[in-house]
């Protein structure tokens, strides 16, 4: 006699993906968070780092320090308030991860999630 088990497919699991970390430039994201302002720019390419050198206006840090206190007001497991801005051409630093942003394109609102692969980049 032969015995072939065969397991049912509705009690078999699928397996799980395992989460991907998000890096820049070999960094996590924990890691980029205790950076200070000239080591992120250092990992930044030249147009960023150019960008800086010639100095950032106070209306991107404000931008930056408004977003932060819409996370902090956030209940847990839920998107933060948006927060409107016409700053399109903002580089996305680690401490704007995970907030919300609308971006006025001339005629529209555009909501944008950071997210942490967008580190370095513009908003729009």
């Amino acid at each position: 006699l032969l015995i072939i088990e065969m397991s049912d497919p509705a009690t078999t699991q699928p397996k799980k993906k395992p989460f991907k970390k998000s890096m820049y430039r070999g960094y996590e994201l924990d890691q980029l968070l205790e950076l200070n302002k000239e080591q992120l720019v250092k990992l930044m390419k030249s147009r960023q780092r150019r960008r800086f050198a010639h100095g950032i206006s106070a209306k991107y840090d404000r931008l930056t320090k408004k977003l932060i206190k819409a996370v902090k007001e956030t209940p847990y497991g839920e998107k933060p308030k948006p927060v409107r801005t016409h700053l399109r051409n903002c580089i996305v630093v680690p401490e704007m991860v995970g907030s919300v942003v609308e971006c006025y394109g001339g005629k529209y609102w555009n909501a944008i999630e950071v997210k942490a692969d967008m580190i370095g980049h513009y908003l729009a």
